[in-house]
């Protein structure tokens, strides 16, 4: 499980948190408790998703116990270079039969520039797009694993991708 998944639960973990160390922590945590809870796995959803699910309530619980508040404080890491970091080798390079160092420059800075954007936007918008573009999740295994209805999934989809669009087309001009 863990070498299937792990990169997609510390991935998640990250997103949620926007901290390296709480992700490692937090999908240490998520794997234990998957491994203790296996037996509760009843297959109605991908182990993906039931994994990703773990990860989001271990989160939330995490984000809600009295360390996670004060550790706020405490922290001075720069989470764009985090950021950075956390998509090395993430990143899928657009399909140049062999491209350019400029091409590819300017591949990786768009992609960045998309990504800083998306995690600047409110977090109900912002894991919406994660699960879905990221991790390819389908409006009915993200409605799922968030507690809503597909339709609130579709409608926050759509204006999330729209807040993207602005806002990208803001920093083009």
């Amino acid at each position: 499980m863990m070498d299937e998944y792990g990169n997609d639960v510390w991935n998640y973990a990250y997103f949620l948190t926007k901290s390296t160390e709480q992700a490692d922590e937090l999908s240490q945590e998520v794997f234990i408790r998957a491994y203790s809870g296996i037996a509760n796995f009843r297959g109605e959803c991908s182990l993906k998703t039931w994994l990703l699910t773990i990860t989001r309530n271990t989160t939330f619980t995490y984000r809600k116990s009295r360390f996670f508040r004060s550790s706020l404080w405490g922290e001075t890491h720069s989470f764009e270079t985090e950021q950075v970091n956390a998509r090395q080798g993430e990143m899928k390079p657009e399909k140049y039969v062999h491209p350019s160092a400029e091409a590819e420059a300017i591949s990786r800075e768009h992609v960045h520039e998309i990504w800083d954007i998306i995690m600047a936007l409110p977090d109900k918008f912002r894991e919406l797009l994660l699960l879905h573009l990221k991790y390819e999740l389908t409006t009915s295994e993200i409605a799922e694993m968030l507690g809503i209805s597909a339709g609130t999934v579709k409608s926050r989809l759509s204006r999330a991708k729209a807040k993207v669009r602005k806002q990208w087309e803001e920093r083009s001009e």
